[in-house]
């Protein structure tokens, strides 16, 4: 009898849950009251609401009104259907954003907080419980905000999902995953604007800095090169070379993971140190676009829709979210 795979399954189920289950989320989110869960915070019961899987509003207590980002791990956005990699549809891993919002639902974790805020204002709240559980179920990834790697258990419930093709890795494991994107007309202090970038393997975040204006409901996908080995140790010996005092610190090991990396994603990260990252990036850039890099075609890996954030709920919503 033939017996269908476990991914095969997965993406049947998900199809057969795509009306009921959205219709569901959506009338759930729209009615926070009905959707109250509790959390320990600082080992008092708390009543809270999740808004996706990864964040919630304080209902009740001295905190009130408090807004929460769990640390440590990320869901994918619930607002509407904006994730894409491997093989997956944008609809079905928005159904995978709400499975995890609703695992958030569905327990009373401990969770504590020192008051420490995010850029957003957010007060940052670790549920270590909680974040195991995404993990492992395959309905988060584990993170840092820098470039240093997420921390080691989370990482090895990750390692654990992704061998079992849970949840989100079930169609494809990107090297980095598109976290958040900022359009360039948010920058109104002057400093630019970024999206984000979690890498798979340890979870630390690369800061993809641009000056490029999003539209509505506009595609923005990372892209991956390929390789040519022989045109990384050429570059790295050139660097060794003319720029000596930029790679002070990195043996040939180190520089030449510096340039693979830099060689697959367009970006500087570890072991480079974030002195090195920002100058080495430029000139980097500047030798790939005289071809140093050689003539390969990138390929989308993982992509993301961008929706300002007025417009992703409410009646207003843009019409790539309904």
């Amino acid at each position: 009898m033939y017996r269908p795979t476990q991914p095969l399954r997965l993406r049947r189920a998900l199809a057969a849950l795509v009306g009921g289950l959205i219709s569901l989320c959506l009338v759930s989110d729209a009615q926070a009251a009905d959707a109250r869960s509790r959390v320990l915070l600082n080992g008092v019961a708390t009543p809270v609401v999740f808004n996706d899987g990864d964040s919630f509003r304080v209902l009740g207590g001295p905190l009130t009104g408090a807004k929460a980002r769990l640390s440590g791990f990320n869901t994918l956005e619930s607002h509407g259907p904006v994730h894409q990699w491997g093989t997956w549809t944008v609809r079905e891993m928005y159904i995978l954003a709400k499975l995890a919002t609703h695992n958030a639902r569905d327990n009373v974790w401990e969770c504590s907080s020192d008051g420490k805020t995010d850029g957003y204002g957010r007060m940052l709240v670790f549920c270590p419980g909680l974040a195991k559980e995404q993990i492992r179920l395959g309905l988060a990834h584990a993170m840092s905000i820098d470039d240093k790697p997420a921390d080691a258990e989370l990482l090895a419930a990750q390692r654990e999902a992704i061998a079992a093709k849970r949840g989100i890795w079930a169609h494809g494991v990107p090297d980095y995953i598109l976290t958040s994107l900022h359009s360039s007309e948010e920058d109104v202090e002057g400093d630019g604007v970024y999206n984000r970038l979690v890498s798979s393997k340890d979870g630390h975040s690369i800061k993809w800095k641009h000056d490029v204006k999003y539209d509505e409901c506009q595609n923005v996908c990372h892209v991956v090169y390929p390789v040519d080995e022989a045109r990384v140790t050429a570059v790295a010996d050139r660097l060794r070379r003319e720029q000596a005092a930029l790679v002070t610190g990195l043996d040939d090991a180190a520089l030449k993971t510096v340039v693979r990396g830099f060689a697959v994603h367009r970006h500087v990260t570890t072991p480079a140190t974030e002195a090195q990252q920002g100058p080495l990036a430029a000139l980097l850039l500047a030798w790939a676009a005289s071809g140093e890099f050689g003539a390969g075609q990138p390929r989308n890996e993982s992509c993301m829709i961008h929706v300002d954030f007025k417009r992703r709920y409410g009646g207003a919503r843009a019409v790539c979210l309904r």
